[in-house]
């Protein structure tokens, strides 16, 4: 609920905080008194458009601020979460800013929003009912979900929605099976060919590599002998080796050694070499063996070698991407002779889903028939008592060319406030009295499946008075154990029913008109009532009549 309104350099607004409780709060004062102002003020947390004239004369900017209490509304604390803003002890501020010149703003705890997210939250707050565009039932996107919960439809409109989502996912993928498959028909010859080309290539993985390797050793095969037996000669096996002349030099180093043992670390550093140059001078010998000389297998290499950079230069770069390109044509190939399987599964199993959706709709639809009337019964029932007699409600069932993700029809709430007339619907209503009363029928029915938390009555006392006055006054009782309601209001009917009342009076402040607000208790509530039944605050009998009203001896 609002728990707090506070009002900024707007209109003839200077700093306004209005603290709000729950149940039935009125708001009343002379005409012109800046009551609708504060009305007016409101809507622009609703989403209204916000102009520069409402700027207060001298000030730079006017600012709007509501405080709403949400703790229990899961739905609104998701979107929040969805939106991206924090929420802190179960409170939602939303703020909006009108600059006299530049850029207007607005903020959502404090972190800065779009004017439209600020209104879409706020419309799931505050329910405004007069001469504004702001109102639920006024919204036909709102009036399926409210003849639903009315009619204990929520749980099959639930069923439905989610079975539309899955047909219509079904349908998307079956497209796009089908897009795919006729794709990859189209190509199939190509693709088949492309495969056949790398398949038959019986490629391995860093095959190039080694091949490389191998015909660089055949190339140069030759050479390779021939350098490798000179070395392992000089090294090893020839006249006067190295490996000779290592064992001599070691041979005179061990005797030194026994003399001066200092020379220990020499000779073992020495024999070391020994046996590595002996070592790598056998390998070159056994290497100079190994060797081959086959012209023959560097000419199957080289064959080799210009098939794989063919099959790089059209697949590659690389080898493994040309194995990826086998592989994901492998696939692709198989994808296309799997695709009709495919396409048959899911055209089944649309066809299973559409059947429970049709079943579920028309499930949906006799609800709704039967809510209508039920509905639209209980409205003519109440209006008369509204000061509307002879008005007719109904509620209008377009059917669909097709099932939606609400249903098979479309719904419309229609009335007709004078005989003889169509019923229109409720947003051409021309009175805001009219509209204001039907809505309070409305919310008198719906007061329990209703998820606004708290309404707003701007202009629902025009035109009315007496008994019906005092009808009025009970249904705003009525629906305030259910709802917070805000009722703007020159009826003393209306306002001896509130829990809280709120008194607007103009007022002068360094030379300019001001728009200042109190709350009324105990005498103050008795003399404005007294004003509000005969214009003067000390009549005894206006007095009377106000106590009577309040239910003070």
């Amino acid at each position: 609920m609002l728990i707090e309104l506070r009002i900024r350099d707007y209109a003839v607004i200077d700093d306004l905080t209005l603290e709000l409780g729950p149940a039935l709060t009125v708001l009343t004062g002379e005409t012109g008194a800046g009551k609708s102002i504060i009305v007016g003020a409101l809507s622009l947390l609703l989403g209204e458009r916000a102009s520069s004239d409402v700027v207060r004369a001298g000030a730079e900017r006017a600012v709007v601020e509501g405080v709403f209490d949400i703790s229990g509304m899961g739905a609104l604390s998701r979107r929040l979460e969805e939106l991206g803003f924090d929420l802190s002890d179960g409170l939602l501020i939303l703020r909006r800013q009108v600059a006299a010149e530049g850029r207007n703003r607005a903020w959502v705890n404090g972190s800065p929003a779009t004017a439209g997210v600020v209104g879409e939250l706020g419309r799931s707050l505050v329910d405004l009912h007069g001469q504004h565009e702001h109102q639920t039932l006024v919204r036909s996107s709102e009036q399926r979900g409210i003849l639903d919960a009315f009619g204990g439809a929520q749980q099959v409109a639930e069923r439905v929605r989610k079975l539309h989502g899955a047909f219509s996912a079904l349908e998307s993928r079956i497209a796009e099976r089908e897009r795919r498959r006729r794709e990859l028909e189209a190509q199939a010859d190509f693709l088949r060919f492309q495969f056949q080309e790398i398949e038959s290539a019986r490629l391995e993985s860093g095959e190039d590599v080694a091949l490389e390797g191998e015909s660089r050793r055949l190339e140069h095969s030759e050479e390779l002998i021939r350098e490798a037996e000179r070395a392992h000669g000089d090294l090893y096996s020839g006249e006067g080796s190295v490996s000779d002349r290592l064992s001599e030099l070691r041979g005179i180093l061990e005797r030194l050694s026994a003399i001066d043992p200092s020379l220990d670390q020499a000779a073992a550093a020495l024999e070391e070499a020994y046996h590595a140059v002996t070592e790598v001078g056998r390998s070159l010998g056994g290497y100079a063996s190994a060797v081959e000389h086959d012209p023959g297998r560097l000419e199957e290499i080289r064959r080799r070698q210009d098939l794989l950079f063919r099959l790089k230069r059209k697949y590659g770069p690389e080898l493994a991407d040309v194995l990826e390109t086998g592989r994901r044509l492998r696939e692709e190939l198989a994808e296309a002779e799997d695709s009709g399987f495919e396409l048959e599964r899911l055209r089944a199993e649309l066809e299973s889903v559409g059947a429970a959706l049709q079943e579920e709709a028309g499930e949906l639809s006799r609800a709704r028939g039967d809510a209508a009337s039920r509905l639209s019964a209980a409205a003519e029932e109440i209006f008369p008592d509204l000061g509307m007699p002879g008005a007719v409600f109904r509620v209008a069932l377009d059917p669909s060319p097709e099932i939606g993700p609400g249903g098979a029809e479309s719904v419309r709430f229609q009335a007709s406030l004078n005989p003889g007339f169509e019923p229109r619907p409720l947003s051409r209503i021309a009175s805001g009295g009219e509209l204001s009363r039907v809505m309070l029928a409305l919310k008198s029915i719906l007061v329990s499946v209703d998820p606004v938390p708290t309404l707003v009555f701007d202009e629902i006392d025009s035109g009315i008075g007496g008994v019906v006055a005092s009808v009025v006054g009970e249904k705003l009782k009525e629906v305030s154990g259910h709802h917070q309601v805000f009722v703007v209001t020159h009826l003393p009917q209306l306002a001896s029913r509130a829990d809280q009342h709120l008194f607007v009076e103009k007022a002068e402040r360094h030379g300019m008109p001001v728009a200042e607000a109190s709350r009324l208790e105990g005498e103050q509530r008795i003399r404005e009532l007294a004003r509000m039944l005969g214009g003067d605050p000390e009549s005894s009998t206006s007095r009377a009549h106000a106590m009577e009203l309040l239910g003070v001896r």
